[in-house]
């Protein structure tokens, strides 16, 4: 079933099999002025990512069918980045760790506050409808960021990044030398202090460098501190 998008707003996919939750996540998107498709199974979810091109999808990961972890991999696999939220009742770290490192831009565990996630679902918009400085471009070494374009280019190779991903190595590009902690980085970044912990920053900061492959050398990493970026 879909809720009609406004045209400020997009369309958000919500898969989730516990219709209570469905109906929760539906009803804040909705009063948010979001447009929402809800499925109940991953196979169904799929197609509709495919079909519908939402501008974020929020994905149970115990899902009957195809689990939303696989979702999330096969729509990267077709060179598909939108937005990807885990809503999952899974709190190990593993589980945490496998979604972000397949493409997601974050997660929220169950038992969660529906405003909270409402909060992370604004927070990637934002990032994704671009950085205040949109315009500028930043460039170390051979690794050259396009704020307006949201591009990055590394040793003149075009490098595909998630939202997430882009927003993190843009925040860093634009103060070379500048130490920022890990919990600074959560804050100016994701928006907000993640209850995970830390451990997400490394999981990103991880996979860009995987992106860039020999321009990596551009995010350094300072022991016990956090993390930098010079040429």
């Amino acid at each position: 079933m879909t809720t009609a998008p406004p045209p400020d707003r997009g369309l958000v996919l919500v898969v989730e099999d516990e219709q209570p939750i469905a109906d929760l996540v539906r009803l804040y998107l909705t009063r948010d002025g979001y447009g929402v498709h809800v499925c109940a199974d991953g196979d169904a979810g799929l197609a509709a990512a495919r079909r519908l091109r939402p501008v974020l999808a929020v994905l149970d990961i115990g899902l009957p069918g195809i689990s939303g972890t696989e979702i999330c991999r096969r729509l990267r696999a077709d060179d598909d980045w939108t937005p990807v939220v885990f809503l999952t009742a899974r709190d190990d770290e593993v589980d945490r760790v496998v979604g972000l490192e397949l493409g997601a831009d974050d997660y929220v565990t169950k038992p969660f506050s529906p405003r909270e996630l409402l909060a992370r679902i604004r927070a990637i918009r934002r990032r994704s409808l671009g950085p205040p400085d949109t315009g500028v471009v930043h460039t170390l070494g051979t690794v050259t960021v396009d704020t307006a374009r949201r591009s990055v280019t590394a040793a003149g190779r075009p490098t595909v990044l998630t939202s997430t991903e882009f927003d993190l190595l843009a925040h860093l590009m634009r103060r070379p030398g500048r130490v920022f902690t890990r919990e600074e980085l959560l804050a100016s970044v994701w928006g907000y202090a993640a209850h995970a912990g830390t451990r997400t920053v490394d999981v990103h900061v991880a996979q860009i460098r995987a992106k860039l492959g020999d321009a990596a050398g551009v995010i350094r990493t300072v022991r016990g501190v956090g993390y930098t970026a010079d040429g």
